[in-house]
């Protein structure tokens, strides 16, 4: 029983909540853009972690993509509980570049401004 309530307390323990970058992407006029390449990209000279990351998604109907994040701060351990990342947005003709600082078991959001 005692090793029961043991297990049961550690599993409660864990933090469910998903680590995300959440991206918005608008053009000039302020529209948000489906069909954006956004590229995200460790800041590794910012971030207490020396670990490399980069990863590409295309923004969604409503123009906003969502980078899960948990494999990197997995890999991180417990050395990091914040990182920041380099954004980078692209679609035809127009780009923008931010970035973002992200933070373990929450949602960070930025928007980022495509122009020519």
């Amino acid at each position: 029983m005692a090793l029961f309530l043991a297990v049961a307390l550690v599993q409660s323990c864990k933090n469910k909540n998903p680590t995300v970058a959440k991206v918005f992407v608008r053009s000039e006029s302020n529209e948000l853009l489906a069909d954006a390449k956004v590229v995200i990209i460790a800041e590794v000279k910012t971030n207490e972690s020396d670990i490399e990351y980069v990863d590409t998604l295309i923004t969604n109907s409503s123009g906003y993509v969502q980078f899960d994040l948990k494999d990197y701060y997995e890999e991180a351990g417990k050395k990091i509980d914040v990182a920041t990342f380099r954004v980078i947005c692209r679609k035809e003709t127009l780009e923008g570049i931010g970035k973002i600082r992200t933070r373990i078991y929450t949602t960070a959001v930025e928007t980022i401004h495509v122009v020519q």
